[in-house]
């Protein structure tokens, strides 16, 4: 690492200690570690815990700003985002062209014609199993190039622009708190990009389903979530159907749908078809099946009905049976997604395909009524006790601690029963909690490798004008987005982040961003403390302006003891960036 920061062996040294000692302190720090703090008052206190939960970190003159309008005040402005003038954001979203697109348009812009996938793969045969896959990536670049002139450009940039928004917009979104529930709601009902055509869906899922619904009713959000043909691929409900359903009656269905004739089935996707690039390449369950064995059988899918009950409403502990899974499934059967061969994906009910027969679910006697099954499994699913609980027990792990106070968490859970899953009403009782208060809470968060990297680059004042380079930054961290392949998401509790390697690479990224090596990122890092001196001055200035949190007195006197033997503005900044108290929030 100090080879890359080119500097004399004397210098390198000292910079060498002070890693290692920074490392050190942040494995082995304990969430109630104690802090020296600027001299402030206690409502600053609570006004940068505030800061550092709603938002993505405080960035500079946030503290005074919040202070100036009163933290109340500021809290309930951003549980209302729509009353929040956001313009500064759109260009910076300007040139990112498909997160503004259809899905049909970016199906037919992106995704590569049929005789591509041809050529690529008769080449993969060509080359045989031992063929690297290096030689592969160069065979699809050299094929590609001779369709270019059909496609508006390659399918990864769809992925890699919803990348950058999704970072651009933590940022820089003055509706800081919206972005922050986004993205809790995107990780809830994760959908992985790698997962075949759904590279080309997760746009319109973020913009078209989680956005419009983050702050409102949860049935809402849950029912949009279930009929996106996002979704609907990614857990292969698209494929599930009546095991004793005629298929030419499916194919005529579908057909009827379509407004075309009906097509003779590809083999192994029963009544359905295989439509162009649907059904190729599923990712693996949990269990380690994989889903693309399960997706190509005909009939009965229950990869959904397991995960809106265990990951989407009940909890794994939500007291459903798999009885209750396979007649949840049965339930959604001929819950699909139509407009295939227009390149038009969205969601249709084919009643061909459903299972008429009556159902139990969770002890409930369900009649046969076609679509209006799966509403009412929505319906029971989304107001039931156990998802109250289960929904407000990960909001408030999420805002307040990695394990939330019961007594936060039941009376959440009473919020939604009460308002009939109104999340806005949710997060505000988690928010004006005392438990969310407590001295206990502040720092007791662990930030995830995306929390880190956009904090840092907040906190220090930093523009950036191209934000892929941070995009690969966290996903070597180990948090890829939109790639999170299980539909469990990414974890947000301590255990799955602190690691000596992953603080490696955090303390990495935060001394060449604060050094300027950051390719598309600028950082004066002078400016941080322009009037501070050098010595124990510079790293108290720094300190203050980086981390209104506080240092602890650990911390603080390893930065003292190393910042008067010639480390710069920006290296110290580094340190700082990369310190314990700056991994949490």
């Amino acid at each position: 690492m100090t080879s890359r920061l080119r500097c004399g062996p004397q210098l390198a040294a000292g910079l060498g200690r002070a890693t290692s000692l920074v490392l050190a302190l942040a494995i082995a720090a304990p969430a109630g570690a104690t802090v020296r703090r600027p001299a402030t008052a206690d409502e600053d206190a609570r006004i940068v815990h505030a800061l550092s939960r709603l938002t993505f970190g405080p960035r500079p003159g946030d503290v005074e700003a919040v202070r100036a309008m009163g933290l109340e005040r500021w809290i309930d402005q951003q549980l209302h985002p729509e009353k929040i003038a956001d313009p500064d954001l759109a260009p910076r979203l300007a040139s990112l062209s498909t997160l503004r697109m259809s899905t049909s348009e970016i199906l037919k812009g992106y995704d590569p014609p049929p005789e591509l996938k041809r050529e690529i793969q008769k080449k993969r045969a060509e080359l045989g199993d031992n063929a690297s896959e290096e030689d592969m990536r160069k065979a699809r670049r050299e094929l590609a190039a001779e369709y270019k002139g059909q496609m508006a450009g390659p399918p990864k940039q769809v992925v890699d622009e919803l990348q950058q928004a999704k970072l651009l917009r933590a940022v820089y979104s003055d509706r800081q708190l919206d972005e922050v529930l986004v993205d809790f709601w995107m990780n809830h009902f994760n959908v992985f990009a790698g997962k075949g055509q759904d590279k080309f869906l997760l746009t319109a899922y973020e913009r078209d389903v989680i956005r419009p619904h983050a702050w409102g009713r949860f049935e809402d959000l849950l029912k949009a979530t279930a009929e996106s043909p996002a979704m609907l691929f990614y857990l292969d409900n698209w494929l599930s159907t009546d095991p004793s359903a005629n298929p030419q009656d499916i194919r005529r269905a579908m057909a009827e749908e379509e407004g075309m004739a009906p097509r003779r089935p590809a083999r192994g996707f029963g009544g359905f078809g295989r439509r162009r690039g649907f059904g190729s390449a599923p990712g693996m369950r949990p269990n380690g099946r994989p889903a693309a064995q399960q997706a190509k059988k005909a009939g009965l899918n229950e990869n959904y009905a397991r995960e809106i009950m265990e990951l989407h409403t009940l909890g794994v502990d939500g007291g459903y049976t798999q009885k209750d899974v396979t007649e949840v499934a049965r339930c959604l059967t001929g819950w699909t997604i139509g407009g295939l061969r227009r390149q038009d994906p969205h969601f249709v009910y084919l009643d061909a395909a459903h299972d008429h027969g009556d159902k139990v679910v969770l002890g409930h006697k369900i009649k046969s009524a076609g679509m209006k099954e799966g509403q009412g499994i929505i319906h029971m699913l989304a107001t039931s006790p156990a998802t109250a609980h289960f929904v407000s027990y990960k909001l408030a792990r999420r805002f307040v601690a990695d394990e939330p106070p019961a007594s936060l968490v039941d009376r959440a859970a009473a919020t939604f029963r009460k308002t009939d899953g109104d999340i806005r009403e949710v997060v505000r009782t988690i928010l004006t909690s005392p438990e969310f208060f407590a001295p206990e809470s502040r720092q007791a968060k662990v930030k995830t490798p995306f929390e880190f990297v956009v904090s840092a680059v907040r906190a220090s004042g930093a523009d950036v004008s191209d934000a892929t380079a941070l995009t690969q930054r966290v996903a070597q961290m180990g948090m890829p987005l939109y790639q999170q392949q299980p539909p469990t998401g990414y974890k947000d509790t301590a255990e799955a982040w602190v690691s000596t390697s992953g603080l490696l690479a955090r303390l990495n990224f935060a001394l060449d961003l604060a050094a300027g090596r950051v390719r598309g990122v600028t950082v004066a890092a002078g400016g941080l403390a322009p009037r501070a001196g050098d010595g124990a001055m510079l790293a108290d200035a720094l300190a203050a302006r980086l981390v209104p949190a506080g240092l602890s007195e650990s911390t603080l006197k390893t930065l003292e003891s190393q910042s008067g033997q010639g480390l710069d503005a920006a290296r110290v900044a580094g340190l700082i960036l990369g310190s314990p108290e700056f991994q949490r929030r």
